[in-house]
């Protein structure tokens, strides 16, 4: 059995009756958390902007794939309440939790994970781009958590938020400064929050992938980004590219690796664990 099959036996039920929040979920990290945590027992909450955005040179996820992932939800004997909506707009992405709070009746988890890039050394960088960029992955974030984070307050029975941030939050990449400064700038928005909810036994932690094996990279666009030496780039081109920056001599990891950080992060095994940003790369800082 594939180790990425939803259908494949449960571990263990850490999440029973729990409630989690999942930002980017209509594919990729965002749907294998969903299903990762629907497996071990929460209901999911989440959404996603299923279209295009303007200055990604990548396509977006669709409405088919955000039922995709409700599919694969409840194959394991999850539910999920799924909702079309921008992290970037405010008041859409509190509605869409504020329904699914409604049907399920509370919430323990917060997992921000939509992001996007739109790679341009600053001299030629489009101001709309670089403001889109930097509203998705910081200012999305910051919408994320700042929709539930008052809910699992009130409940006053503690809970976590995980951020998705990168490598790319803790060196810098060349080409990709938008990128760049709002994934380090969520290493300030989680370290903020952690220290302000602490008192709330909310703990809040931010996860630093390399690259992840998702549609963000696997797609005919990224191979052209990487690879700009050849004429007519392949997947397997651009994995030539990135395996020499993980000491570990991957080209990337799975999504699960990161669900099964995630996991852990909003379990009570780390119960006292809160203001960690934990790399999930491969060795990619050790170089």
């Amino acid at each position: 059995m594939a180790k990425d099959d939803p259908t494949r036996p449960d571990r263990n039920r850490r999440f029973e009756d729990k409630v989690v929040f999942i930002s980017g979920a209509a594919r990729g990290q965002g749907r294998s958390h969903a299903v990762g945590f629907a497996r071990e027992g929460a209901r999911i909450i989440g959404v996603d902007i299923c279209s295009d955005l303007e200055h990604a040179p990548y396509p977006g996820a669709t409405e088919e794939d955000l039922a995709e992932t409700v599919r694969q939800v409840e194959s394991v004997g999850g539910a999920m309440h799924a909702e079309v909506a921008d992290v970037r707009d405010y008041a859409a992405t509190r509605s869409a939790l504020r329904s699914g709070v409604e049907r399920y009746g509370r919430l323990d988890a917060i997992l921000a994970n939509a992001g996007s890039y739109a790679p341009m050394p600053v001299q030629y960088v489009d101001t709309d781009s670089w403001d889109e960029t930097v509203a998705v992955n910081l200012t999305g974030v910051f919408h994320t958590v700042k929709a539930g984070v008052r809910t699992m307050v009130e409940q006053d029975e503690g809970g976590a938020v995980v951020i998705t941030s990168s490598t790319a939050g803790l060196k810098g990449f060349y080409g990709a400064p938008a990128y760049n400064a709002a994934k380090h700038g969520l290493v300030g928005l989680m370290r903020s929050l952690a220290l302000e909810l602490a008192p709330n036994r909310i703990r809040v932690n931010s996860v630093h992938p390399t690259s992840v094996r998702t549609p963000m990279i696997i797609n005919d666009v990224f191979p052209q980004l990487v690879r700009m030496d050849l004429e007519n780039p392949t997947v397997d081109d651009a994995a030539d590219f990135l395996a020499p920056q993980q000491a570990i001599d991957v080209p990337w990891i799975d999504p699960e690796d990161i669900t099964n950080a995630m996991l852990w992060l909003c379990s009570d095994e780390a119960r006292y664990v809160t203001g960690v940003a934990l790399p999930i790369d491969a060795g990619a800082l050790l170089k």
